[in-house]
């Protein structure tokens, strides 16, 4: 197995600040500070910049290993139909275990994702604790909280629609006996997201200025409460929060293959998206592996070559439809940006959404650092629009999302992907599940997307999901024993 990158230390822990992160000018870089001015937090938590640090400690652990590589890949891509494991048969086969659904609760990226999804919580949870009690400018406090809410539902949503009930834990543990809490239903879970973002949508500007692009919106806390509002089939909610987020501005960035390239971060169309930069002579700061673990691997392209597109995904696409090369590198291509891929390797696709240019790469640094990951854009709101639109027998306004997000991809061309003109509920549920699992390709959706719409065992069932079962995956093993039985396992494993 490869040997990683030296990964940030814990930013926010219960007791202490380590390795504080800030945003720094237009650019957004991080900057990592000394680990040896450590403050204790006994010592922290007392002025704005103290707060300052804090919420950007917690946006910069966003894009940490456990967050944005391996285990966010096993968890929330490798059960897809539309991906196989990649790079040679031997490197990380564990991952063939999440995509037969052989995975089971000792699995380490389990772990890993779900103690990178419970450290992210600490951190929204300290700053939510914490700061109140600081004397500062009271917008930028307010401000602050509702940002941390947001943060806080985002790392929810990732372990819920992963294991359904899991411990919800909204304030830092004071005694040894709040340590150890049981799983809570889902339904809570899912409850307790909605007011988060309900709160930090009222609060939350529509936009910031070039110093705080990259912080999270008012439009990134309604796009995601449509998205957890459509994984509980509240279509009315769905179209609530769709149609809001349709009136902020936010449109359809004109060239799809270059919407992901990291000349475009934050465009017209990206509502939220994980911040990732290449810090000069940091290294350490420049610690994302996003692009690094999906890249063209072999000594052209300096990837691992993980998380590739599968045969059935280049299958998928329309006749002409661009998103197919704009979605997928292929052995053999030369890329928008000259980039001469090998016509042979380990395999013969790669993503080409966390492709970053080879001309970028700087040696001493993780291939692609600079690549941020489009968490929430626009065209996944339409979608959500239309679908909610026609569960609700609006078929007109459905049709009218579904339209826009076909035409940008036709891109003037008449000949190819003609506008829907499906009335027929069914019929028309069936085009805008396709036209997501296409649009949102590769973007990590598509696993959870197929288990919400209840076709698990027809897309999955051919490589071993289970109904009953692989709706969700195991809790993490370690966790089971270090709850000394408090927590309980998934149904199946």
């Amino acid at each position: 197995m490869k040997n990683r990158k030296k990964i940030l230390q814990r930013a926010l822990g219960i007791s202490a600040i380590a390795c504080i992160i800030m945003f720094q000018s237009c650019k957004k870089s991080f900057l990592n500070v000394n680990p040896a001015g450590n403050v204790a937090s006994s010592q922290f938590w007392k002025t704005q910049s103290d707060a300052t640090q804090a919420v950007s400690a917690m946006y910069a652990n966003l894009h940490e290993w456990s967050n944005i590589a391996f285990a966010s890949i096993a968890v929330e891509s490798m059960g897809s139909d539309d991906v196989n494991k990649g790079s040679t048969a031997a490197d990380a086969a564990f991952m063939n275990d999440f995509h037969n659904f052989s995975a089971n609760s000792g699995e380490g990226q389990i772990s890993d994702f779900w103690g990178g999804e419970y450290k992210t919580i600490n951190f929204a949870n300290q700053i939510l604790d914490n700061v109140p009690a600081i004397s500062m400018d009271a917008s930028l406090k307010t401000r602050y909280l509702a940002e941390a809410k947001f943060i806080r539902a985002w790392a929810y949503f990732r372990l819920v629609r992963a294991f359904g009930d899991v411990p919800l834990r909204l304030h830092v543990p004071k005694s040894a006996t709040e340590y150890n809490i049981p799983r809570t239903p889902k339904a809570q879970v899912w409850a307790a997201i909605e007011t988060d973002l309900t709160d930090a949508a009222a609060v939350l500007p529509q936009t910031y200025s070039a110093v705080d692009v990259g912080h999270v919106t008012k439009g990134a806390a309604l796009a995601l409460h449509a998205k957890a509002a459509m994984y509980q089939a509240k279509w009315a909610d769905v179209l609530t929060y769709t149609n809001q987020v349709m009136g902020l501005g936010y449109s359809l960035f004109a060239n799809y293959e270059q919407m992901f390239r990291t000349n475009n971060k934050n465009n017209s169309e990206s509502i939220f998206e994980i911040q990732c930069n290449l810090v000069p002579n940091n290294p350490d700061a420049s610690n994302s592996q996003y692009s690094q673990v999906q890249g063209v691997d072999g000594s052209t392209g300096g990837g691992w070559g993980f998380n590739v597109p599968s045969a059935s995904l280049a299958a998928a696409y329309e006749a002409g439809d661009p998103r197919r090369d704009a979605t997928i590198i292929f052995r053999g291509e030369t890329t928008p940006e000259g980039d001469v891929i090998p016509a042979s390797g380990n395999s013969t696709m790669y993503n080409q959404k966390s492709y970053v240019p080879f001309s970028l790469y700087v040696s001493g640094f993780n291939e692609g650092c600079q690549q941020d990951k489009i968490a929430l854009r626009y065209a996944d709101v339409l979608l959500m629009n239309a679908e909610a639109n026609n569960e609700l027998g609006n078929i007109t306004p459905a049709l009218a999302s579904l339209e826009m997000v076909r035409a940008r991809a036709r891109a003037g061309n008449a000949a190819i992907l003609p506008a829907v003109t499906l009335t027929d509920k069914t019929a028309l549920r069936t085009a805008i599940w396709n036209e997501r699992h296409i649009e949102l390709a590769m973007e990590f959706d598509r696993y959870f997307d197929v288990i919400r719409q209840g076709r698990g065992t027809a897309v999955f069932g051919s490589r071993g999901w289970t109904a009953g079962k692989n709706e969700v995956w195991p809790l993490p093993q370690n966790e089971i024993d270090l709850s000394a039985g408090t927590l309980t396992q998934n149904p199946g494993y």
